[in-house]
């Protein structure tokens, strides 16, 4: 099989998996037990990569909300109504003493929820790395999280207090970053660990998924960052041009995964995820042991 049709396969499971709750960095795994690139170096720094294409669909979508100087929020004074900035700088100085403190407030969250991955990720990597990327973890961990997914889904005790994004606590970002470090377990998947931890504290399930793909943009560029450290980037042209056109792949998949999976949610539970995991995961362990 060619470079150029595995990079494709690796890009449609990365693109599609990355915000799911069913794992993308597992899925990634399994396919690499039948097909992988050469050599295994980079293979691993490729699916590393490649998550800055689906980071790039979150910040896209969702740039009016994340971006703290957009002077469509601004109220102008009316006055301002015909001003025209005398120098680049000038308009910059204004949009710098004009930041959407919602927005400001809705950053700092994201990075508390980020602190608690940072930490525990630059003391965990080579260890997680070392013991526990393996198909058995996978499958155990999607059986078990696809359970965990189905009893939050399932329980009527559980408490929906948090339904827009603003209103989500600090407190809540903490415990939400908290559960974000269980995915460091292969097939657990960053994006359901956030979102257990966001219904577990009393968020919505859309206010969940939404301040799981935002905690997605610091968490995920600084794991590229630990990885590309740690394995360098001494490519050939030849492997930048395989990775470039996997970071596309991923982008525009991921396009299309996150606008369909916000609809779904506001309808329907995450049950259907959960039951997935369940069945994959049970496949998986039938593989590899009969």
């Amino acid at each position: 099989m060619s470079d150029i049709i595995k990079v494709v396969i690796l890009s449609i499971v990365e693109g599609f998996t990355e915000f799911l709750p069913v794992s993308s960095t597992g899925h990634l795994i399994l396919v690499n037990e039948f097909l992988r690139l050469e050599p295994e170096s980079f293979s691993n720094a490729f699916n590393i990569i490649i998550q800055l294409g689906a980071i790039c669909a979150v910040i896209r979508q969702y740039f009016y909300k994340l971006n703290p100087i957009d002077l469509g929020k601004i109220s102008f004074n009316t006055d301002m109504g015909d001003y025209e900035f005398r120098s680049f700088s000038e308009k910059l100085k204004f949009r710098i003493n004009h930041f959407h403190r919602p927005t400001m407030r809705l950053w700092i969250k994201v990075i508390i929820g980020f602190l608690p991955a940072m930490v525990l990720g630059l003391l965990f990597d080579d260890l997680i790395d070392k013991y526990l990327f393996s198909p058995t973890v996978v499958a155990v961990s999607l059986i078990f999280w696809g359970i965990v997914i189905i009893f939050i889904e399932k329980n009527k005790s559980i408490k929906t207090n948090t339904k827009k994004l603003g209103d989500l606590s600090p407190i809540q970002a903490v415990k939400i970053g908290f559960f974000q470090c269980l995915a460091m377990i292969p097939g657990t998947s960053r994006s359901a660990a956030t979102i257990i931890g966001g219904r577990l504290t009393g968020a919505s399930r859309t206010v969940a998924a939404e301040f799981s793909f935002f905690l997605a943009i610091p968490t995920m560029m600084g794991a590229t960052v630990l990885k590309i450290i740690k394995m360098g980037t001494g490519f050939s042209t030849y492997q930048w041009e395989l990775i470039f056109l996997g970071a596309v792949l991923s982008y525009l998949v991921a396009e299309v995964v996150i606008k369909t999976f916000m609809k779904f949610i506001k309808n329907n539970s995450f049950t259907v995820f959960g039951i997935y995991r369940i069945i994959l995961g049970i496949i998986v362990l039938g593989y590899i042991y009969l």
